[in-house]
Parts: structure tokens; sequence; C-alpha cells
């Protein structure tokens, strides 16, 4: 079969994306520079060289399963990998200039090298058709963001945050390992596509298999940051340099959405019926937690980390809502789920890019208050933030507007209408916290003197495009919607 011969060039992505992140760190090792500029541009040529070769890829329609079924590619794959290059070059554009501010490449260019490793470990979850490799996927990435987290080693919050998160980190893997051996006993296969057959041909032994799913799904939602596996959330938003907050608060989520498709919906559709359930709890849990917790936030990066929460609670909704027999129904669902994810990372970018322009050299940009005023000193950057404040709140024509729209819709089209009404009401509710944001960067007063902001070159091209986005694919989203439905049929065979 074909899946058992080694091709290594359905893996080449990973494998340019490996060479060349250790040639950088070498590189790196050898220069004289203080800022690391060599280093910056050096990754981002990196980036734009496994985005090339991705889409050389998906162009030619390169799809199927090698390495002893441990590795699959396909449409979805392709998709999600070149959007998580994008996310991570920009991520990179934006934290540049702060973390040559707060000293952060004075010893090394350790910041570009291990979100480099950290996106390897994404890749590895996308194309994961194993156990295994959802495993190695899942610890590469994981380990990449501890050491990224406690890069300011004389920064005891983001000390303490990283101990935080690799202690909670360490429990949530355990407990996802936990779970994919109880599976792995229950059905006798590793790789995802054997798992399926053997629950769906209903040989498996359902009591264990069960288990393992709810230590499954609580490891995903650790990963994901649904209630209650939340805590590490908004601490590591808080406490983490803002220019790692956003590599860990954007990317990572499309690969953890990976992992849900792959494991849930592929691997364990047989018992979908048994996780819908739980998926709809943490949800709503989400949904509640999140949206009620942010109002009294005056930390600006803390209630953004409890409007990711409660985004993620969107997410879990759509993919729920694919729970049904009727084929169009379910790809619409799965489709408008992922929309939803690459619209929020897109917002995130925006949104932690205004934080990390503001955060000038001595000052961080961390409380809502910090905002104030920020028209009068800078309308481009108060626009933006505008536009992300809207879109996260699901206001027309936004982008996130449509991608609610269409998980609400999803809902009802599953017969889960009283759902929908309570996902209706909290994110109302949440419109609450984010239109208090608008009100201070535009009618507030700065406190003291009025400074004009100026952003560079490169990250304010960059913001304005990323805005442009927003309103773009809220007016248009039918193009971004087409492709993601297209691209959950070809991973689902549908």
């Amino acid at each position: 079969m074909m899946q058992y011969q080694f091709q290594f060039a359905m893996a080449l992505p990973e494998i340019l994306l490996l060479v060349l992140a250790v040639l950088i760190l070498l590189f790196d090792a050898f220069s004289k520079s203080t800022d690391r500029s060599s280093t910056f541009w050096l990754t981002l040529l990196a980036l734009a060289g496994v985005t090339a070769v991705s889409a050389v890829q998906w162009n030619a329609g390169l799809e199927g399963a090698t390495f002893s079924g441990l590795y699959v590619v396909d449409d979805l794959s392709h998709f999600l990998k070149i959007t998580s290059y994008i996310a991570v070059a920009a991520t990179l554009i934006y934290g540049r200039e702060y973390a040559e501010k707060r000293d952060m490449l004075a010893h090394g260019g350790e910041f570009y090298t291990l979100t480099l490793f950290a996106l390897l470990g994404q890749m590895v979850m996308i194309s994961a058709g194993s156990l295994i490799t959802v495993y190695l996927g899942i610890e590469l990435m994981s380990f990449a963001l501890y050491a990224l987290i406690a890069l300011r080693r004389d920064h005891v919050n983001a000390t303490e945050s990283a101990m935080k998160y690799f202690v909670l980190g360490s429990l949530a893997s355990g407990i996802l390992l936990y779970g994919l051996s109880m599976i792995y006993g229950a059905t006798g296969f590793l790789d995802l596509a054997g798992i399926a057959q053997v629950i769906e041909s209903e040989q498996a032994q359902r009591l264990p298999l069960v288990f393992g799913l709810v230590f499954v799904v609580a490891g995903l939602a650790f990963k994901l940051g649904a209630v209650p596996f939340h805590m590490w959330v908004p601490d590591v938003y808080q406490g983490a340099p803002t220019s790692v907050t956003l590599i860990v608060g954007a990317a990572p989520k499309l690969a953890a959405f990976a992992i849900m498709m792959r494991l849930l919906v592929d691997a364990l559709h047989g018992l979908s019926f048994d996780w819908q359930p739980m998926l709809l709890i943490l949800a709503v849990l989400s949904l509640a937690v999140g949206n009620l917790t942010a109002i009294v936030q005056t930390n600006f990066k803390r209630m953004l980390a409890y409007s990711t929460i409660s985004h993620m609670g969107f997410v879990f909704l759509g993919l729920l809502s694919g729970v049904v027999k009727d084929q169009p129904i379910a790809s619409g669902a799965y489709g408008a789920s992922l929309f939803y994810m690459v619209v929020y990372v897109l917002t995130t970018l925006a949104s932690f890019g205004v934080i990390l322009v503001l955060s000038r050299r001595g000052f961080e940009c961390e409380e809502i208050s910090d905002l104030k005023g920020l028209n009068k000193r800078n309308p481009v950057l108060a626009g933006v933030l505008l536009l992300t404040m809207f879109s996260l709140a699901g206001i027309p024509p936004l982008a996130g507007f449509y991608a609610k729209l269409s998980v609400l819709q999803a809902l009802v089209g599953a017969g889960l209408v009283w759902v929908a009404v309570v996902a209706v009401i909290f994110s109302l509710i949440g419109a609450f916290y984010y239109l208090r944001v608008v009100k201070v960067a535009y009618f507030d007063e700065p406190e003291g003197e009025i400074h004009p902001l100026e952003s560079g070159a490169l990250s304010g091209s960059l913001m304005s495009l990323n805005g442009l986005a927003l309103i773009g694919l809220g007016i248009l989203p039918g193009g971004l919607m087409a492709l993601c439905v297209s691209v959950i049929d070809n991973a689902l065979g549908f």
C-alpha cells in the first residue's frame, strides 16, 4: 500500500522548515548583530519558502498518507499550514520591535528559532495520522512555547507564567496521553483510519473507549483554553511578554483545531453522540465564564484572554453541530467552525498588534486605561482597534459577524435552536466589554501630554492590511467560507 512507503516528498514542508530552523540557529550563534535583524529576515525567508512549497503541493493536488500512516496530507492540512505560516510571519513582524526594546534579542535570536520549532510542532499536529504523531506534535509545540514564555529570565511575571503553563500543560499532556492509550487498548490501532474502522464495525470495547474519549476531550479542551480547563489562559496572556502572548494565542489555535478534527470528527466519529454532549457542556461553560468574567477585567491582555475562552466556545458549537446524518449540513457546520477559527486568529493578530505598537520602551500597554485618547495620538491604530473590537463583538459588516452567524445557522440546522439562543445572549453580554474599549480609545481624555504614536513601516502596513481583511471578509465572506467547506469535504471524504 502507498501509505506504508516512505514518501519524504509529502513531508517536504516539515523537513525544509526543520533544516532551515537549524541553519538559522547556527547562523545566529555566530552573528555579531545586537538587534538580530539578519535572523529576523532569514526567518521570514524561511516562512516564505515553506509557504511556497505547501502552495505548490496544494496546487498539484498532493494528498495521501505515508510513514506507515503516521503522516497525512490533504486539502485541510495544506490550508491550515499556509494559514499558520502567515499567522507566524505576522506575529514576528508585529513583535520584532517589542522584543528589541525588551532586550529579548540581546543574548541571541532564540525568539525567532523557538517560534519556528513551535511552528514545526503545529505542522506535525495538522498532518497527524496516528496517535503517536498527535502526541509528538503537541509536545514539540508545547516545549517551544514553555521556553518562549520564560525568555525574559529577569522578568518575574514571565517566569511565573512559564512555570504555571509548564505544570498545567504537563498535567494536560498526561491526561491526553492516558486517553490516547485507552483508545489504543480498546481498538488495537494507533493510526486514526484503523481506529475509525474498528469503531464503525462495533468491534471495540466500549467502556475503555468512552473513558479514553473523556480524557482526550479534556486534554484537547486544555489546549484550546475551554472552561473548566482555562486556568492557564489569563495568567499566561497577562504574564508572558506580549510578543510571546501573540505567538501562544494565534497560530497554535489552528493546530489545536486540526487535532480536534482528526481525532473527534475523523477517528472517533462513531462515538459522536458521546462527545457531542461533552463539547456542548464545554461550549456553554466557556461562553458563560469567558464573557461574564471579561466584564470585570481592567487589564486589556487579561480581558482578551477571557474573550479567547468565549470564542473557543463558539468553535465547539460549530463542531458539535456537525453531528447529523445530513452530509451537507455536517460539512457546512465543520466549515463554519473552521471559518470562525481563521477569522478569530486574524482578529487576534490585529488586536495584539495594536498592544505591541503601543508598548514603548519602559511602558507596557496592558491596562484598558492605557488606551485613553488613542484616537488623538494615532487615528490609524485607533481605527484598527475599533475594527478588531467590533469584529470580536460580532457587529456587521465585519468578519466576526459572519463567523458568528454561520455557527448559529449550523446550530439551527442541527436542531439545536435553544443552544443558538444561549450563544446569542452571551454574545450580547460580551459586546459590552468590547464597546468599552472603543469608548476609552475614542472618548476618554488622555492622561498627561498628547504625544503622537508612530509604528514601523512594515508593522504599520501589515496592520492596515489586517484591518482591511476584517472588513473584506465581512462584506465578501463567500470565497473563504466555500474554501473552508471544500477542505473539510476533502479531509472527511464527503
